[in-house]
């Protein structure tokens, strides 16, 4: 079954309403320069009271000793390297937690994932100069079809939303979907019904396909 992360939580409401509608992976945003940039005392409190068996994801730009004691501390499940950390950093870490995030420009990005063996999925975004994620804009998803030869669980993200959602998972049939600025009423505050719609339509597509 297609799994489902709401990238870009930064409050309790928001998370709290993601893991009722079904949402497998919580997203936080521990970017600096980040809009949707999530506290960590607050990723703590809810790694504390969310239940089920939804995982959270911690989204990181740099490599330093910082985003070790941030996964530690705030109890991450997997840590989404989103910019040109080192297979070491990513071996650190452990392979088995690692979102290896790319950007993808064209089919030369699908190539270069051979460079990447330390992770556990890779994540496919859309390329925009100057931006790490959230772009609001998709790809050509015929990439991340190719993406799949790689033999990693592909997460599909760039410009997804209510209303392409199911479309995405009916082409690509990828291990996840994940959006952030798609579900939102602006950065970092989600919209509970696109929330909802989202998933609903994700995993009722899944279902048919």
């Amino acid at each position: 079954m297609i799994l489902v992360k709401i990238c870009g939580i930064t409050n309790v409401e928001d998370a709290l309403a993601a893991v009722e509608y079904g949402a497998d992976f919580l997203g936080f945003v521990f970017a600096a320069e980040s809009p949707r940039r999530a506290e960590p005392s607050t990723v703590q409190h809810i790694r504390r009271i969310v239940g089920g068996d939804v995982k959270t994801v911690g989204v990181f730009t740099d490599e330093a000793d910082w985003v070790l004691k941030t996964i530690d501390e705030c109890e991450l499940d997997l840590a989404q390297l989103h910019g040109l950390q080192s297979e070491e950093f990513a071996q650190r870490i452990g392979a088995e937690r690692v979102i290896r995030a790319v950007r993808v420009k064209g089919e030369r990005t699908i190539s270069n994932l051979e460079f990447f063996p330390n992770a556990a999925y890779y994540l496919l975004d859309s390329y925009r100069e100057g931006q790490a994620g959230g772009t609001g804009e998709s790809f050509d998803w015929e990439l991340a079809i190719k993406a799949k030869s790689y033999a990693k669980p592909i997460i599909l993200s760039g410009g997804l939303n209510p209303k392409n959602v199911s479309e995405a998972v009916t082409r690509v049939k990828p291990f996840a979907v994940d959006v952030a600025s798609g579900v939102e009423v602006r950065p970092g505050v989600k919209d509970h019904n696109k929330m909802k719609e989202f998933i609903e339509n994700a995993k009722r597509a899944d279902a048919v396909a």
